[in-house]
């Protein structure tokens, strides 16, 4: 290909990639803008873009109007996602070094079985796991949210893990324990800076997996650890108009996700790259 047609093509790919990027954020702006509509204006269709702007739906959200706080929801929300976020790597890395690099016997079949599990639907596992919570006394407890969020995501995480780690240079590893170094000392100092953007990615996409995760949470809580995503819900009524402030809600609850997203962007593309060639 001569350098010309790869210019042209690469200025096709590029505006091809951000039609799509504008394809998926016009949802997004839709979203924040309805937001900042009254409910009368964020019902009509087609919507006034050029409508009066007003904070009230968002002053509902945060119980201005209403009394009721989305803090202790929000709370929940982060005390399950960060710790399953940190139970699983915890659980996933040295999963991932066994697979990787001291590779255990059939360990593809073993891979495989941890892909299985997301095979599964979500819901088939409701009945069961309602059962055992119920007889546990779990039922309504942000304990029992981060241990099926840490199931959730490990899978994923283990495969994550496993590619990146497959990266890592023996040589160094081998360095290290001729040094001396023990297994926990070579994972916890060698394994783990080197690896870190992966890491960072694998933590990201958990605890957005964890923050969304709406269906558990929903028939599994009640007041005490109900989270972000089952008070986004209480908004929406069978009488009146909700749009506006179900929008307000959920732009506010997005904002931590998207903090994160663009606090680790750099270490999110390193990490989902680290893998990709060898």
């Amino acid at each position: 290909m001569t350098p010309k047609r790869f210019r042209r093509s690469n200025l096709v790919w590029g505006l091809v990639a951000w039609l799509v990027g504008i394809l998926f954020f016009i949802p997004v702006l839709w979203m924040v803008l309805t937001s900042f509509h009254s409910e009368a204006d964020a019902a009509t269709n087609p919507p006034k873009f050029t409508a009066p702007l007003t904070l009230a739906g968002y002053k509902e959200f945060f119980g201005a109007t209403t009394g009721a706080s989305p803090w202790p929801p929000l709370i929940n929300s982060a005390t399950a996602s960060i710790g399953s976020t940190i139970l699983v790597l915890l659980l996933a890395i040295p999963a991932a070094y066994a697979l990787a690099i001291k590779p255990v016997r059939k360990w593809t079949d073993v891979l495989f079985f941890f892909l299985s599990t997301k095979m599964l639907p979500v819901v088939a596992a409701l009945l069961p796991i309602y059962l055992i919570a119920q007889k546990l006394g779990l039922l309504d407890n942000i304990n029992l949210m981060v241990i099926l969020y840490c199931a959730m995501n490990l899978p994923i995480a283990v495969w994550m893990m496993h590619s990146f780690l497959a990266e890592v240079p023996v040589a160094i590893l081998e360095a290290a324990a001729i040094d001396g170094a023990r297994l926990p000392t070579i994972i916890r100092k060698v394994i783990v800076p080197i690896s870190a953007p992966g890491i960072a990615a694998t933590a990201l996409i958990c605890f957005i997996f964890a923050w969304n995760e709406m269906l558990y949470a929903r028939v599994l809580t009640g007041v005490v650890a109900g989270t972000a995503p089952v008070f986004l819900t209480s908004f929406i009524t069978s009488q009146g108009l909700f749009l506006a402030k179900v929008c307000a809600a959920a732009t506010a609850i997005s904002l931590p996700v998207l903090i994160a997203g663009f606090a680790a962007q750099d270490k999110l593309v390193q990490g989902l790259s680290l893998g990709a060639v060898k």
